[in-house]
């Protein structure tokens, strides 16, 4: 799943920063998400879904099952 964030937000063009500031937290906070140290809290998968317009699954990668 750390990887698909990470793919997510390179294929956007995006930085760790800026997605941390859409999420209200800090670029550390989101770092340690993306690198698989921190569990992602159910209100970020919601907004990285929006954001990216994916299914929380696919995020998940539930989609491979």
């Amino acid at each position: 799943m750390y990887i698909r964030l990470k793919n997510l937000r390179e294929d956007h063009d995006l930085n760790q920063s800026q997605i941390s500031q859409y999420l209200n937290c800090s670029q550390s906070t989101y770092s340690r998400i993306e690198s698989g140290i921190q569990d992602v809290p159910t209100a970020f998968l919601k907004k990285l879904a929006r954001l990216y317009s994916v299914s929380t699954d696919f995020l998940l990668e539930m989609d491979k099952e």
